[in-house]
Formats: structure tokens, C-alpha cells, sequence
């Protein structure tokens, strides 16, 4: 997929400035940010960008007297994980039940569940804030059918196979994570009960079954987007597992939750990120 590498000069700098406009720029697609000297360079990818929204962004920012400008150039085509893949990362370790590793460094635990990631150009080795939070969630709510919205490396589908879920199904937009995430299924041998499939969430419409646990990692703006569609494809005691997203955007998803139907069972917070738990 292609990304747009956007750097803000936000004047004067402060780290407050910059974390709450971080937050902010989530809704024009921004799917992660880095700390420069003078402020903040973001990534976005190219068909999500939603500059006019951004423009908003700066427009409002509450904090008087800040100045906030920008440059947009496409990022350089590189692999995501390009560190990951030279250094590798230590064991993670998760409510001393799951274990996440590279298969490189083996972990010395004595662990239930243990998880091997080979990531190749796609998101998600269980480092990040969002994926903890929702494999924390599968160590209690693993079950039935699963389907993973932007499966990335199938980090989620493979933990949920392993805690209890009888088959998973993720779908991506990006050919790579579709290829990576069925790679890792076979280092797992869960791979007779995965399929991985190149789309968004338009697919589901050629998806038939109902699924008992939908996950989504994903930013803000897709997921008040496609929310509609996953619950299309849940019954009536479903669960959603919704992360990728701010504590300051959890109040905007539970309202739209609740336009459709859907019920809050927790709420929980990670750092800056949130994690939410949904009924059908």
C-alpha cells in the first residue's frame, strides 16, 4: 500500500501540543506518528487521506497562540517492520498466559499459549499498545467463529485459534499482510482453520456466515465507517473488539455503537490507546 509521510511544524513546540494534536489528526486517516525536534511526522495512507479534514484539524486547535503548518511528500516504499526483521524483538508477554515471539528469541517461560510472529511487510508482532489490549481480551473471550478486520500479520485470528476460537477468517487491504497472515498461520499450524482474504470490508458482502467474535484493529475513521457492515455479519450475543484508536475517540465510537445496536461490556485503556468490548 502506498503512504503519505506528512511533517508538522507546530510552533511553539510542546509535548502537550503534539500529543493532542496526534489525536486530532486521526480523523483526517493518520495511522501512526513520529517525535521530530520541531514537532511531528505522520503516515497516512494515500487513499485515506483526508486533507480537508486535517485543514479542520489545525483550524480548531484549542491551544491559543500555537501555529501548526505542514509538508506532504509520498513515503518511500519500505518494509514497515525493517527493524524488526534485522533485530528481531524480546518475548511479550501477556497476563503470564501468552507469549509472543520471533522465533529467534525463544522465550525461557513456561507459558500456556506461545505465539510465533514472522512479519514481513505487514502490521501487528504484539509490540503495539492495541494488539496487547485485544489479546488480553481473547484470553477471556476466545470462542466460535472469528473475524479479523485488517488481520495484518494474523496476530489476532492466530491467537484466538489457539484460545478457543474454532475458525477465524481475516480479510486486508494490503496483498502482503493477506500473504504474511497465512504464512504465520502455517508457522502456527492453524492454517486448516484460516482463510485470509485481499479486500475491505466490502468483501464481507460476499460473506455468508455469522460470526460469534469480530475484531478490529484499525483507525477511528474506519472503523465508525464499517461498523455498520461487522454488524451485518454478527447474531444476537456477538461480540466486537474494537482497537487502533485514542481514549479520546472511545465517547464517538460508543455513540455510533449504540446507533446500531450494539451494547458496551468494557472499556479499557493502554497508554494513550483504548481497546472497547461490544455486544450484539
Amino acid at each position: 500500500m502506498k503512504y503519505f509521510e506528512v511533517e508538522f511544524t507546530i510552533s511553539p513546540y510542546s509535548a502537550d501540543a503534539a500529543d493532542l494534536f496526534a489525536s486530532l489528526a486521526g480523523e483526517a486517516g493518520f495511522e501512526t506518528f513520529e517525535e521530530t525536534e520541531t514537532g511531528l511526522k505522520g503516515y497516512v495512507q494515500q487513499s485515506l487521506f483526508d486533507e480537508d479534514t486535517l485543514h479542520e484539524c489545525i483550524e480548531d486547535f484549542p491551544f491559543e497562540g500555537t501555529s501548526i503548518i505542514y509538508n506532504v511528500r509520498e513515503a518511500e516504499d519500505r518494509d514497515w517492520n525493517e527493524q524488526w526483521e534485522q533485530e528481531g524483538f524480546e518475548p511479550i508477554v501477556i497476563a503470564d498466559q501468552l507469549v509472543i515471539h520471533d522465533g529467534r528469541h525463544l522465550p525461557d517461560v513456561d507459558s500456556k499459549v506461545q505465539i510465533e510472529i514472522d512479519a514481513k511487510l505487514a502490521f501487528g508482532t504484539g509490540t503495539h499498545e492495541t494488539t496487547r489490549m485485544i489479546c488480553t481480551q481473547l484470553l477471556k473471550l476466545a470462542k466460535g467463529r472469528v473475524l479479523d478486520c485488517g488481520t495484518g500479520t494474523g496476530i489476532l485470528s492466530i491467537c484466538a485459534l489457539k484460545l478457543g476460537a474454532t475458525e477465524a477468517v481475516g480479510y486486508d487491504i494490503d496483498e502482503w499482510s493477506v500473504d504474511n497472515a497465512r504464512h504465520n498461520a502455517v508457522i502456527n499450524r492453524v492454517d486448516d482453520r484460516f482463510t485470509s482474504i485481499l479486500g475491505d470490508a466490502k468483501i464481507l458482502e460476499n460473506i455468508d456466515e455469522k460470526f460469534d467474535i469480530v475484531l478490529a484493529n484499525i483507525n477511528r475513521n474506519i472503523l465508525l465507517a464499517d461498523m455498520p457492515m461487522f454488524v451485518s455479519k454478527m447474531h444476537e450475543g456477538s461480540l466486537l473488539i474494537l482497537s487502533g484508536f485514542y481514549s479520546d475517540d472511545c465517547e464517538i465510537l460508543i455513540e455510533k455503537a449504540h446507533s446500531i445496536g450494539l451494547k458496551l461490556v468494557s472499556q479499557t485503556t493502554d497508554h494513550d490507546w483504548a481497546c472497547l468490548v461490544l455486544k450484539h
